[in-house]
């Protein structure tokens, strides 16, 4: 099931370090073949950019899948998924600063597109890059948000290996759900 593709961008914003005090500096926009990022990443202060979606209102319900399918250009950088879900936890999830993220760590080519598969069952709960050790569900039912980074930091909290500082370019061709 095709979740966006090409102008399906739409409405898709960037969100930097910037809300943390870092300095790095990007905008999404779309472009012939879908979302395209460009900006700066500054490791200093923050360490992130990122492009995301607008809330989903109803939340996506993708309970009959098994996962998410990225297509994109990402000059062979370390990215990661955030997934938000509407209600989260005991319905907290929106009021923990920086929201509760369901988020896979993945490399890209350096020259072609990538198309990699995600499954759910290998998304982790997050809260601003740092890994929670609790017993959560991700609700494949209730995703409301996704989100493509950039960051300085893994999905497990620990330094990522393929994050360059510098300027940046990368385009999200399409994200599909896959049975």
């Amino acid at each position: 099931m095709e979740i966006t593709a090409g102008a399906g961008f739409s409405g898709w914003h960037a969100l930097n370090d910037t809300i943390m005090g870092g300095r790095s500096q990007g905008e999404c926009r779309i472009g012939p073949g879908g979302l395209v990022f460009e900006g700066e990443v500054i490791a200093e202060g923050g360490g992130f950019i990122s492009c995301r979606s607008p809330v989903y209102s109803p939340p996506l319900d993708l309970s009959d899948y098994e996962g998410l399918e990225l297509e994109l250009s990402g000059e062979g950088r370390r990215f990661k998924l955030a997934v938000g879900c509407a209600d989260g936890v005991a319905g907290l999830t929106e009021l923990i600063p920086g929201g509760l993220r369901w988020v896979c760590e993945f490399a890209t080519e350096a020259e072609d597109v990538t198309t990699l598969r995600i499954p759910f069952a290998q998304l982790s709960p997050s809260v601003r890059a740092q890994p929670l050790g609790l017993p959560l569900r991700f609700q494949a039912g209730r995703v409301n948000r996704l989100q493509v980074l950039h960051s300085r930091f893994g999905d497990d909290g620990s330094a990522n290996s393929g994050f360059r500082a510098g300027p940046i370019h990368f385009s999200l061709h399409a994200i599909r759900a896959y049975p």
